[in-house]
Parts: C-alpha cells; sequence; structure tokens
C-alpha cells in the first residue's frame, strides 16, 4: 500500500507537468524497430527510489522510468550476488542451470578457508565466465540488426569473455572487476575506460558515453545497455550532496540506534546514510541525462527502456548502506531484501502510464520479452528459465510458473547457502548447513517472519521435492560439509569480533557520517567536481 500510494502521488505530479500528453500515443506503433535502453544499476536495493517507498533518497529521473511505464512490485533479481543475475539477464537462464552461482572472484571450496569465517560448509563451485555456448540477449539482437553498445559493469568474465567477446560492438568500462576500482571520481584505475579530468564523476562519464553512442548512431536501430558500477562499494559523493543528505537525516530525525542482529552480522535497521544518498542522486543525474538525450533527438517515442538492479540493497556486509525495510534482509540474503528489485519497463506505445502488475517476474524475462517487443523469433532453448512480459504489459496475464534461486554459497553480507522456490505466494527456503526448510506465505507475511513449515507439512514436502527435482536437472553444484569445521572458532568469531567489535563500531561510523565535522577519505572530495 505504502508503494502504491507513493506511486500514485508521484504519478499525479508527473501528468500535472504534462506528460499526460503520452496518453495520446498509446496506439502508435513504432517505425521500424524500437531502440533498446537497458539500465542496470548495481546493488540498488527494493526501497532505494522515491517511486518504491523511500521517504530519504531522491530519485526523479529513474522514478520518470516507472512512471511512464510499467512497474513490476513483484519483480526480482535471479540471485541474491551481482554476478549470477547479470549472467542470468544475458542468457534467459537461472544461475543453478548457467552455472555462475556467486560473484566471480569469490572463494570456493576448500579456499574458503582463507577467509576465516569457520563455516560449516565449503561453499560449492562455480563457473567463472559467462559461457560462449549461449546465445545471448546482445547476440540475439545483433541478428535483429541492432548496434550494440555496453557501458559500465560487466564482472561475467575476464579476457575473452568481455562484452565485445559476446556480441556488443562497443565496450565502455566493462571487465572482470565487479566494483569501481579507482572510485567513482576519474582516475578510474579501469583498463577498458580513459581517465577523465581529475574528479571527473564515474556515473555521470558512462551516461555521457551512452549520449554519445546514442547521438552518433541516432539514424541506426541501437541496444544501449548502460550498467552503472552505482551503488555498489566503495560508497563516495561529493561534499555539497553529503551536506544536503545530512541534513536531511538531521531534519527527519536521527535514529539512537541504526542496527540489530540478523543471524550473522548486524543489519542497518534506517536509511539515512548520506554518503550513499549523495551516491544514488548521482546516478539518478546520470539517468537523467541519457533520458533527456533520447527526447532531445526525438527517440523518447520509439525507444524501450528498462531499468531494474541486480540484487538487493547493502544492508550488512560491505558497506552496510542502506535499509531494505520492511522486506527483510538484502544483498547476500535469501529473504525478499536480498533478491526484491526495482523492475521497470517502459514502452511508449504500449504501456499507459501509471501502470503497475504484482506477477511475480524475474530477470530472465527481459529477454523474451524485449524480443517479443521487437518484433523476433523467440529462442525458448535459449532463455529457457525466461517467459516474455508482453502479456502483462497489455494488461493480460501470463501463466504460472515456479521461480527457482540457487546460491550455494556464504554471503560476504551474512546470508546462508541455500536455494529457493516461489510458487505463486508461496516460497520456501533450503538450507544445505542442517537440510531444514523454511515456508513464507509472501502475501500475509512479505516481512518473512513467520516461518510456517511446521503448519503445512505436506506443502513443503511437496514444494521441496520439486526444488530438489529441480536442482537434479540442472545438475546445479552443491556445497559439502567442512571436515576441518570447528564450532568453537566460529562462536568465538561471532562473538568477539561481530557482536563485541564490529557491531559497535558500525554504530559509530553511522553516527561519524551524520556530523557536521565528518571528513572522508583522502582519495575522493580532492578536486572540484563536475556533474551537470
Amino acid at each position: 500500500m505504502i508503494i502504491r500510494s507513493k506511486i500514485s502521488k508521484l504519478l499525479a505530479m508527473v501528468l500535472l507537468s504534462g506528460l499526460g500528453l503520452l496518453m495520446s500515443c498509446q496506439q502508435k506503433d513504432p517505425s521500424p524497430k524500437p531502440n533498446i535502453l537497458f539500465i542496470l544499476a548495481d546493488d540498488l536495493g527494493y526501497h532505494d527510489l522515491s517511486c518504491m517507498g523511500s521517504e530519504f533518497y531522491e530519485t526523479p529521473n529513474i522514478d520518470k522510468i516507472g512512471l511512464e511505464g510499467m512497474i513490476f512490485t513483484d519483480g526480482h533479481a535471479t540471485c541474491q550476488v551481482c554476478s549470477p543475475s547479470r549472467a542470468s539477464i544475458m542468457s534467459g537462464q537461472f544461475p543453478g542451470r548457467h552455472g555462475i552461482t556467486d560473484w566471480i572472484g569469490a572463494r570456493s571450496g576448500t579456499e574458503w578457508r582463507k577467509a576465516k569465517r569457520y563455516n560449516k560448509l565449503l561453499p560449492a563451485e562455480y563457473v567463472h565466465n559467462l559461457s560462449h555456448d549461449f546465445t545471448i540477449l546482445p547476440e540475439a539482437m545483433k541478428e535483429e540488426g541492432y548496434l550494440t553498445f555496453f557501458a559500465g559493469k560487466w564482472h561475467l568474465g575476464s579476457q575473452g569473455s568481455y562484452p565485445e567477446d559476446h556480441g556488443f560492438d562497443f565496450n565502455e568500462g566493462g571487465y572482470e572487476r565487479g566494483g569501481p576500482r579507482g572510485g567513482y571520481f576519474s582516475p578510474y584505475n579501469n583498463p577498458k575506460l580513459e581517465d577523465g579530468d581529475p574528479g571527473e564523476n564515474l556515473s555521470m562519464r558512462l551516461a555521457r558515453e551512452t549520449v554519445q553512442f546514442i547521438r552518433e548512431n541516432r539514424d541506426t536501430t541501437f541496444f544501449a545497455y548502460l550498467s552503472f558500477y552505482a551503488v555498489h562499494s566503495p560508497i563516495q559523493t561529493t561534499r555539497e550532496k553529503w551536506d544536503k543528505y545530512r541534513e536531511k537525516a538531521e531534519g527527519m530525525g536521527i535514529a539512537e540506534s541504526g542496527y540489530i542482529m540478523e543471524r550473522r552480522l548486524p543489519i542497518r535497521q534506517v536509511q539515512d546514510n548520506p554518503i550513499y544518498g549523495g551516491l544514488i542522486e548521482a546516478m539518478d543525474e546520470a539517468v537523467g541525462m541519457v533520458l533527456s538525450c533520447l527526447e532531445e533527438l526525438g527517440l523518447e517515442e520509439n525507444t524501450i527502456v528498462i531499468f531494474t538492479s541486480d540484487n538487493g540493497g547493502v544492508s550488512s556486509g560491505d558497506n552496510f548502506s542502506t535499509s531494505n525495510l520492511p522486506l527483510r534482509g538484502g544483498k547476500g540474503y535469501q529473504w525478499e531484501g536480498g533478491i526484491r528489485e526495482p523492475y521497470f519497463i517502459k514502452v511508449p506505445w504500449l504501456v499507459s502510464p501509471g501502470a503497475t502488475c504484482d506477477v511475480p517476474v524475474t530477470g530472465t524475462d527481459f529477454y523474451p520479452t524485449l524480443l517479443e517487443l521487437v518484433g523476433a523469433d523467440l529462442k525458448p532453448v535459449q532463455h529457457i528459465d525466461g517467459v516474455s512480459l508482453v502479456p502483462l504489459l497489455i494488461g493480460g496475464s501470463i501463466p504460472e510458473r515456479p521461480l527457482y534461486w540457487h546460491y550455494p554459497h556464504y554471503g560476504n553480507q551474512g546470508g546462508d547457502p541455500s536455494s529457493i522456490i516461489r510458487e505463486g505466494d508461496l516460497k520456501l527456503i533450503h538450507y544445505y548447513e542442517d537440510g531444514h526448510d523454511e515456508l513464507y506465505n509472501l502475501a500475509t507475511d512479505p516481512e518473512e517472519k513467520n516461518d510456517v513449515s511446521a503448519d503445512y507439512p505436506e506443502i513443503t514436502w511437496q514444494m521441496g521435492s520439486e526444488l530438489q527435482d529441480w536442482l537434479a536437472e540442472v545438475d546445479a553444484n552443491i556445497p559439502v560439509p567442512d571436515p576441518e569445521y570447528d564450532e568453537d572458532l566460529y562462536k568465538k568469531r561471532q562473538e568477539e569480533e561481530i557482536r563485541n567489535g564490529l557491531w559497535p563500531r558500525l554504530e559509530q561510523d553511522r553516527l561519524n557520517y551524520l556530523s557536521p565535522v565528518w571528513q572522508p577519505n583522502e582519495d575522493w572530495w580532492g578536486s572540484k567536481i563536475t556533474e551537470d
């Protein structure tokens, strides 16, 4: 209800500003084929946008995409961490099938012991490069005559498996790293992106590269994939934006405490991080630059625009940046805070502004949806785990189907090795440490507070069996017990390092960020930042 109320308020504002004129264009067909702008944020949570319920972050440009198209209120990434869900968008396959089940570079097997987490299991092995056996989305677009462009974070393989090796004609900034190695201000230390002037903003630079591509190829049919490094750690912003959001947090009232303890790590409960607020706003301004370019060139009415994120907001681990409440968990977690995302599709000639859909959808669905929208034949052998959402976009329905997640790893953020099956409103989580299952009814318990598996043993058994059958079908890798597991070491780490060390430090860091005299690291704010 909060999200729908927020959507209604923002839609009214948009319509008052003149965007109601779009209604007269609903029956207009694109000519000849529509362009595609696919925008992917990194680590952006379900409630990290104004139109999705945030009272702290300000995202008018990203909101505009959702308010002028369809907001899927039950949209998901296919994994709680980045590389697997990114591979699913490209391939139309769930991680258990394509094999990239963890962020590429994460330790697995006996190498996990080097992390000194002292867990019960050795995480499963996983694929480290996006397979060339697939015909992925940009390759399918090229078959349809599209010029293809990539900017930003790739993280789907190393040399020989870069964007240009998988169907993209242009690559600005995409390579094996999952975060901005040089931070959000030039120099970027990125072998695929030339440095700009000192202090140039990375999100704005990626937007400028995208704008340049669109301007130079306005008379062609293009598929532009803008994949921000934002809002991945390290979180950074300008002094002006930090000031703005610090004052905003102060005006909203600073809570005395910002964290509670989840199963393994503290988890953030409030959205009041002024650095993260500024980082989100910079990305939103970058999105605005690209949308303005489409409008200026007269391409807006013939361009499909998609916006989503690759996993939940970082509420625990990494930089403990945001809160996903009322959803439980965040990036790395098996609960909805880790996998439910902003999920917007704008098709100007097909979808009325302000449309919403509450059907569960996921990252594998973009591939067949875009194929159908551009009039191409579907490739069901390739996007085997995705379905076209065009029927939903025009007010129809799609067949009910199970959705699957497979993450046989320990998240850096406190998540557990687990697999998930979702059928309708029911979500079953299978845990590999002890083999137990949790069952949640998301219609009545969206916060996943009440495990009802004991109340519905037959449903739990049936869904658990279906999940195991699917894992066997796709030959999914499974974690194994660590014969060197020492429970005393694990408990000692949890008590000394986490509860008595990390948790108090996080609380103090949060208050420091909100202090008027706080100073950042020396490697940013070192020059005047130009963001226009």
